[in-house]
């Protein structure tokens, strides 16, 4: 059950970046007098050209937060019933655990990257890295599943 920690600390974070991203956006729309009607009837009109781009970079990254991660969760969910139910070898779940807290804080150092400085390097860097803990993951899935 060790595995669900990582899950629940990214969930969380996920609504940290949800409060994040409403703290400095709805502020800015004021600002900007954005008025959301008019703007979810113009296909043309988006909250990226009326917003500065650092009042964007969080919201771009909470949707981030709902793309690869999904991947994750679904894994790590997975792994955690295989174990519940057979239970895995010792290193494929300590591996498991390993590699999901290190995804984890891979996806929360992306979110600062993107949201505070939102170096494309930096952040793609940051991403592949974590893709890459996804896919040694996908592996223990599929070693412990079949």
């Amino acid at each position: 059950m060790n595995l669900l920690q990582p899950v629940i600390v990214l969930a969380a974070w996920t609504m940290v970046m949800w409060l994040w991203m409403y703290v400095t956006r709805l502020p800015a729309m004021s600002k900007a007098g954005v008025d959301p009607d008019s703007l979810a009837r113009d296909p043309h009109a988006s909250l990226d050209t009326a917003l500065p781009p650092k009042v964007q970079w969080k919201a771009h990254n909470y949707n981030h937060l709902h793309e690869a991660p999904t991947v994750f969760y679904a894994l790590a969910l997975a792994l955690a019933l295989l174990d519940l139910a057979a239970g895995l070898p010792q290193w494929i779940a300590s591996s498991a655990v390993v590699l999901a807290w290190a995804y984890v804080v891979l996806r929360i150092l992306h979110s600062l990257v993107q949201a505070l400085i939102n170096k494309v390097v930096q952040r793609f860097a940051i991403f592949s890295l974590s893709s890459l803990v996804l896919i040694a993951l996908v592996g223990l899935a599929i070693i412990a599943a079949f």
